[in-house]
């Protein structure tokens, strides 16, 4: 038989190699050297560096779980490196990962191979961490101070304790976006209650953890009209729905949905069956009086974008292109008759809705006043006050 070690040599060209399990007359399992125990009916033999399992039990042995020493690689620290080189390489997807900083190895890398994050964190097993994200438009990060107040709101609502002071965490994610080099694209980052064990309590956990990676999406953007659908997913707790945290199984689910039919994303009702918002996005809309009218923000997530939407609203209002702006609870009905509809966030900025179920919003194009509320986020991004505009020194 051959050793692990050759094994690995000869598969190490094609990873992804499936082989047909070869029928024996006893099920056979290769395992580890270090394994802790043997189920009932089980016995080892030894063969030079590996244990073969044998079963005694016939009803177990009829069902052939046997593979070749060959199809599972004993590997070392550089195969394994190498293989997740070889797989960043070949993956082929819309998003460049540019850098990343971990607490875990204190530093940033450049290397998307090495972007991973212990499976033993707190954030992988039990979903305990939060995240948030801020865009970078010519070489400034837009909203920074706003996005990391909010993630540490929600690091409090989480009960997921700080690594370091605020100004550290700022100073880490402005050099991480500095070292990536990236001019335009998004930094997203992580508090976690950090690595230890797999239990359900984080007391295992020795220090919570920060991760921040900087992405090029080239994905185009779009401000062509898009349909969404009302979600059967139900939405979270106000409790978790109010915090930005990695438990985004519903998000996920409500996106899916509304892809299967034919749509760009799904509309959550609360608990009272008002309007909530989208899966990753705050709504809003504009009355046939010329109101922006937006959801209130205590059961759903505050947006920064939608936050900052609202702000330059105002100015809207001055000129007279809006009459008001409002923010309290809105019905379906209300919004389904509304004359505009948007979706707003930090990865679309603002997208004009032009049907939402069967139901065809205003006149079936994109809304006048959406793409004003656009063009002026796009500004702000570009031009606006240091208030929400972060030099990157590169």
């Amino acid at each position: 038989m051959a050793s692990l070690q050759s094994s690995s040599k000869r598969i190490s060209h094609n990873p992804h190699i499936t082989r047909k399990p070869v029928a024996h007359s006893h099920s056979l399992s290769v395992i580890p050297r270090n394994l802790a125990f043997l189920g009932p009916g089980l016995r080892h033999v030894q063969h030079g560096s590996v244990k073969i399992i044998r079963s005694s039990n016939r009803t177990e042995a009829a069902t052939d779980y046997s593979i070749q020493v060959s199809d599972v690689p004993m590997l070392t620290c550089a195969e394994a490196i190498e293989r997740l080189k070889t797989n960043r390489e070949n993956r082929k997807g819309k998003q460049e990962f540019l850098a990343m900083y971990s607490s875990i190895f204190g530093g940033i890398t450049t290397d998307p191979a090495a972007m991973v994050i212990p499976i033993d964190d707190h954030m992988v097993h039990r979903g305990h961490g939060v995240f948030d994200t801020a865009g970078i438009r010519d070489g400034y990060l837009y909203e920074l101070d706003q996005h990391i107040d909010r993630i540490i709101r929600s690091a409090s609502m989480a009960k997921v304790d700080l690594p370091f002071d605020r100004e550290s965490i700022r100073r880490i994610l402005i050099q991480t976006v500095s070292a990536s080099k990236c001019k335009t694209g998004s930094l997203r980052y992580w508090l976690s209650a950090g690595p230890g064990d797999f239990q359900l309590s984080p007391s295992g956990c020795d220090q919570p953890a920060l991760y921040a990676i900087v992405l090029q999406d080239q994905s185009p953007f779009s401000s062509k009209g898009i349909k969404v659908v009302t979600s059967s997913i139900p939405i979270k707790h106000p409790q978790f729905a109010v915090m930005k945290s990695v438990n985004y199984l519903p998000n996920v689910l409500s996106k899916m949905e509304a892809e299967e039919k034919g749509a760009f994303a799904a509309i959550w009702l609360d608990g009272d069956g008002f309007i909530a918002e989208g899966p990753n996005m705050n709504v809003a809309f504009v009355t046939k009086e010329k109101e922006l009218l937006m959801p209130q923000f205590d059961k759903i997530l505050s947006g920064c974008t939608a936050k900052r939407v609202l702000a330059l609203a105002e100015g809207l209002v001055k000129e007279g292109k809006l009459r008001g702006v409002r923010v309290e609870n809105v019905t379906v009905e209300e919004g389904k008759k509304a004359d505009e509809m948007m979706l707003i966030g930090s990865g679309i900025l603002v997208r004009p809705i032009v049907q939402w179920d069967e139901q065809i919003i205003g006149d079936g194009k994109e809304g006048p006043l959406t793409q004003i509320l656009l063009n002026l986020i796009i500004e702000d991004m570009e031009s606006g006050p240091l208030t929400v505009r972060t030099p990157v020194p590169y």
